[in-house]
């Protein structure tokens, strides 16, 4: 493991190429579905793979694989290298690696090109010393589209070896048993004669910025970005965006789709009022477009595990209807919950245990507070390949800079995800 204070040039270098790729999901092209730049950066990482000694492999266009060890079975690590726009706000290049008071800037240092690429720091640190598994192998998984649809390890797991046990590390740590139902609705309706706007970067974002012209007044308002399944954390911009009209003297009822964004709450819109283990729903207007071919919205729903989807849309139409407005489905995706007892959870958590007082902001009482397996409303590659837990990288502690402007880690924290995934592999039967 490894006790520097720095990463090793090999390691800045590649994280500097990795960032520096604009891997957001774009216009399919032949042999790269989600775009250009999300398949170049996997093909990147596949070359570095390579040179370096290991097995790599591609499927589909889709996803690919780097993998060393021998054996039947096969351990897996899987991450994604797409990314989610930049959004507003940043004080660096989003798309520059930038290291500044011993902290690293970029867009997908945490999210989730960072943990990728120190799961392949970890297999290679390994690789060099030697210590080649045997019995098993070890096979580190890249998606291409997670911040979309995840059809990418959908296809990998319909195409390909599934791992007989996995990790994926784009959540959070101790360990995560639980992820609610994410849902994506459109929200639709006519076009509205001298009224156009626009707002958000993608649904599962909080939306920073947001503007539009009512007549011949032009408005821009400011948010906070932020993931969407943590809204709390940003400032909505396209919420904003109502109440700047509304303050204009405006009559929202000519407006159905600002109305509608003034009025919305989730918890009255979807009757969704349960709260279980997973927690309770969290919903973000992540999307608006309004110009002369009509208006609409996307709002991302993080939906507790135990309220069915269908009566979150159902009751969302019937909401809808009252202000002339549609709804149709976007995206589903359906909640997990493992055993939060088992051996896999509680091996991973003891691991965690052996490193949270490594990580910065640490303070003695968290060891009481944060050893046991946890519920999210983020979505991970976990529900979309078998015996796959969701395992770090960040530590609960800290503030979630996942889809945030600055996102960025301590070099200190990201090499102790590179000697966990190393103890991960190791310890792995």
């Amino acid at each position: 493991m490894s006790n520097s204070a720095n990463l090793t040039a090999f390691q800045s270098e590649f994280l500097k190429k990795l960032i520096s790729i604009r891997s957001v999901g774009s216009t399919p092209e032949e042999g790269a579905p989600y775009g250009k730049k999300n398949r170049e950066a996997l093909d990147f990482f596949l070359n570095e793979a390579q040179k370096a000694g290991f097995r790599t492999g591609v499927v589909g266009d889709r996803a690919g694989f780097v993998e060393f060890g021998s054996g039947d079975k096969l351990m897996g690590i899987v991450c994604h290298l797409d990314v989610v726009p930049e959004g507003e706000g940043w004080e660096t290049d989003p798309f520059e690696l930038t290291v500044k008071n011993g902290i690293m800037y970029g867009r997908g240092i945490i999210d989730d090109k960072g943990p990728a690429a120190a799961s392949f720091f970890a297999m290679k640190d390994l690789l060099d010393e030697g210590k080649i598994p045997e019995g098993y192998r070890v096979r580190l998984i890249l998606g291409t589209d997670e911040e979309r649809t995840c059809e990418c390890v959908e296809y990998y797991a319909e195409h390909d070896e599934v791992p007989d046990f996995a990790i994926t590390p784009d959540a959070q740590f101790p360990v995560i048993y639980c992820e609610k139902s994410i849902l994506h609705v459109i929200v639709s309706g006519p076009a509205v004669q001298g009224f156009t706007a626009d707002g958000g970067s993608a649904a599962n974002m909080v939306p920073a910025k947001a503007k539009c012209l009512v007549d011949i007044d032009e408005i821009l308002v400011t948010g906070k970005a932020a993931h969407a399944s943590r809204p709390e954390q940003g400032v909505n911009a396209i919420s904003l965006l109502a109440d700047a009209v509304e303050g204009f003297g405006y009559d929202l009822n000519e407006y159905p789709i600002i109305k509608f964004i003034k009025d919305f709450d989730g918890f009255e819109f979807t009757g969704c009022r349960v709260a279980d283990e997973s927690g309770k729903l969290t919903s973000n207007i992540g999307l608006l477009k309004a110009d002369s071919e009509g208006c609409s919205l996307v709002i991302d729903f993080r939906i507790p595990y135990s309220y069915e989807i269908n009566d979150a849309v159902e009751n969302l139409k019937k909401k809808a209807s009252e202000y002339g407005l549609e709804v149709a489905i976007d995206t589903v995706m359906e909640s997990i919950c493992k055993d939060r007892h088992s051996p896999e959870i509680k091996k991973l958590t003891n691991i965690w245990k052996e490193h949270m007082d490594q990580f910065t902001g640490f303070k003695e009482e968290y060891r009481d507070k944060y050893t046991e397996a946890i519920a999210i409303g983020g979505g991970t590659y976990a529900r979309h390949i078998p015996n796959t837990i969701a395992f770090g990288p960040q530590a609960p502690w800290q503030e979630d800079k996942c889809h945030q402007a600055n996102e960025s880690v301590a070099i200190t924290d990201y090499i102790q995800w590179i000697n966990i995934i190393i103890e991960v592999i190791e310890t792995y039967e």
